[in-house]
This record gives structure tokens, sequence and C-alpha cells, in this order.
């Protein structure tokens, strides 16, 4: 019984290494693709496996990393949006790429596991599409508490704060996200279903 539970928990270190890799990978390197205002991140996707495979409280874990990079970026320039809300609101922007982050992460993952046993693709189909879903919403709601900053420097005439958001900032971004999670959703499932036959 120790010895199972050893394995397991080798097994459980290795899968999170891996993921966690992925994470830095892919918001290191793929994030730096400009589309709109902000950066595309293709980090999702190994969140979104993680939470599936290894429980919500690894998923937050890889979404913590995600958001410590982006507040990372923004604080070193790396990001210009996030460098000039952070200029002006420190804290909230911190708490902004942190908090919607690991949501996505938490929130995909107990979603994953709480349908997978009625319909385990459906599950993973709605896990996939939650996490862009959060992400995304929680920056447009932490965002609005910036409008001052926002409208200050992004707005162009006759826009609104909720409109630059939505549509200029966040839209291209989230469509693009929740479509390359939506297209690997099979792929996802198939890496889940590979991990539990290993388990036993």
């Amino acid at each position: 019984m120790e010895q199972k539970k050893e394995k397991s928990l080798v097994r459980t270190i290795v899968w999170f290494a891996i993921l966690l890799a992925l994470v830095i990978v892919l918001q290191v390197f793929a994030s730096s693709i400009p589309l709109g205002m902000v950066k595309i991140s293709l980090t999702l996707v190994p969140i979104v496996l993680g939470g599936m495979i290894l429980g919500p409280f690894y998923g937050g874990m890889l979404g913590l990393v995600f958001g410590v990079i982006t507040l990372f970026a923004g604080i070193t320039g790396a990001d210009p949006f996030t460098a000039i809300i952070f200029n002006d609101h420190p804290v909230i922007t911190s708490l902004i790429c942190i908090v919607k982050a690991t949501a996505a992460g938490v929130g995909s993952a107990f979603i994953y596991k709480a349908i997978y046993k009625k319909k385990k693709y459906l599950a993973t189909f709605i896990a996939a599409g939650a996490a862009p879903i959060i992400n995304t919403g929680l920056f447009i709601l932490g965002a609005l508490t910036m409008s001052d900053t926002i409208g200050a420097n992004f707005l162009e005439d006759g826009q609104t704060v909720i409109y630059f958001l939505v549509v200029v900032c966040a839209g291209v971004n989230f469509l693009v996200e929740f479509a390359v999670n939506m297209l690997l959703s099979p792929a996802i499932y198939r890496v889940s279903e590979i991990v539990e036959k290993r388990k036993y």
C-alpha cells in the first residue's frame, strides 16, 4: 500500500513538472505573439490538462505560475498594456494577473470533476472551454476597476471602456484562445485517457 502511494506521488510530481515546463515555455515564448492590445496565450491548454489529470490544486498551481509570468512581463515592460496599468494600479493589476489565471486552472478542473463520471469527453470539452472564459471574464471585471487609466491611455474617440475591453482588448485574444482550447480538446482527452490507464 505504501509503495503504491509512493508510486502515485512520484507520478504526480513527474506530470506536474512536465506540465509546469510547458506552461513556462508557452507563456514566455508563445505569448510573444501579439493579437490586439494584449498578447495571445496558449498556456491554458496544459493548465486544463493538469487540472484534469492531477486535480484542482495542481490546476490552480499551474494557473498561478501562468499569472506570475504575466505579471512579471508587465513589471519588466515586456507586455506594454500590463506595464501601463501596473504603473498606475500595481496592487489591482497583480491581483488580476494572479487570480484570473489561478481561477482558470481551479475552475476548469472542478467543472471537469463534476461531469467526467457521466460523460468524460463532454467534461473535457466543457473544461477546455471554461478556462479561457474564466480567464478573460475575470480580466475584464478586474480591468473595469482601472477605468481611469484605460480611459487616459487607450480609448479612441467615441469608445467606452466596456467596448475597449470586450472588443478591442480581449475580443480577438479570447476567440483565438477559446478556439485553440476547443480544437485541442480531443488531444487533451486522449492524453488524459493514457494517463488514467497508466495509473493502474
